[in-house]
């Protein structure tokens, strides 16, 4: 599959463009803001429970709980695993399971260990009378390395009661990404206890960690599967350039460090190649970086004409691109929510239908879109 750039992508939307900014309204007329909580520190994920209440993540090692009248409870949640938080590194995902309703069971993701010796670990425990409760360790990625980037932690569920939790290099340890045996720059496939499926497709491969759904990523911080079209997609950090969407296909390899449309930090050529066989283009790829973080798959009656697209929400650029597929093609291309000037962490859709936002800022804030009333 031949790689499709972002720039390439507005060229050939170039005559669409122009026709529906001619018929379209303006963004004000049909979408509106509210902050619903701010004082966040680094804030990374949140989730909805039954009765309409928050759990959100902060990155320095707090989970929160802002009530349905967006009242941020001034105490931390309690029952939190120990982890390790310095520059990157600290809680990252929460996701309430499946199951909720019956086992009242959410899962966290957050970096474990110590400076030296450090990697992505995945916890569940039980949240009820406000607090987490009987919290066990379920998974802790193979290798331990140091230094504080690159932890992937992002966590997605299948319909077959099975999970996916994305893994990082590690910034200093890529060249393990295209290693199948270690965890670095993975995808892991687990049971919701933390046991290996049987059916993982790199099972009985003598060089390969039996967890491993996916590996030569970077950094994948947004992660979606469609269920009406049983497609699973993540976006992923490039360096220099190549940030990505991919689809995911179970045992693919995606390349990294091999493969890359970006360079390194001082320009450096990373490798020469942007295709090699047996390894995996992405469908859609950002030069310059936007710094892709969270992305959501939006199926809600607040806006109809959204349906079924994929939000990501940027870092760097400070927006959320709206993309709309056809097939497995990217085939249009929005910036959204530039107005607010925010590196945006996280795009989440909420259960009313509104577009929720986590700013990554020390004062980070929340942010609900809803259609515009007018």
């Amino acid at each position: 599959m031949k790689k499709l750039s972002a720039l390439a992508v507005a060229f050939s939307l170039l005559l669409f463009s122009a026709l529906s900014s001619a018929l379209s309204p303006a963004v004000s007329a049909y979408y509106q803001t509210e902050v619903v909580a701010e004082g966040l520190q680094f804030p990374w994920s949140m989730d909805f429970l039954p009765d309409g209440d928050i759990l959100l993540t902060e990155r320095e090692g707090r989970l929160r709980l802002i009530d349905v009248d967006g009242n941020l409870q001034q105490e931390p949640i309690k029952g939190l695993p120990d982890m390790w938080v310095d520059g990157q590194a600290g809680l990252f995902e929460i996701r309430l399971s499946p199951d909720f309703t019956q086992t009242q069971h959410i899962f966290l993701s957050y970096a474990c260990g110590t400076a030296r010796a450090n990697t992505t670990c995945l916890s569940r425990a039980r949240f009820a009378d406000n607090r987490l409760q009987d919290s066990e360790e379920i998974f802790r990625a193979t290798y331990d390395r140091a230094g504080s980037s690159h932890y992937g932690g992002r966590i997605e569920f299948l319909p077959d009661d099975t999970l996916l939790l994305t893994l990082g290099d590690g910034f200093d340890y890529r060249e393990q990404a295209q290693q199948p045996e270690n965890h670095i720059g993975s995808i892991v496939r687990l049971h919701l206890d933390g046991s290996v499926p049987n059916d993982n497709p790199l099972i009985g491969l003598s060089r390969a960690a039996p967890e491993t759904y996916s590996y030569g990523h970077r950094n994948v911080q947004g992660i979606v599967y469609d269920q009406l079209k049983e497609r699973m997609y993540t976006n992923e950090h490039g360096p220099r350039g190549g940030d990505e969407l991919n689809l995911i296909t179970p045992g693919a390899n995606y390349g990294w460090p091999l493969l890359t449309g970006g360079v390194d930090y001082n320009n450096a050529r990373i490798t020469p190649f942007t295709e090699l066989p047996g390894m995996t283009d992405p469908i859609l790829e950002w030069t310059p970086s936007i710094a892709p973080s969270g992305m959501t798959l939006y199926r809600g009656d607040q806006f109809p004409d959204w349906d079924g697209d994929l939000f990501v929400s940027a870092l760097a650029a400070k927006n959320v691109q709206r993309l709309r597929l056809s097939g497995t093609r990217v085939v249009e291309q929005e910036t959204l929510f530039s107005e607010l000037n925010k590196r945006i962490r996280y795009v989440y859709t909420g259960p009313e239908g509104a577009l929720y936002l986590l700013t990554d800022e020390e004062n980070g804030q929340l942010i609900r879109i809803t259609a515009s009333q007018e």
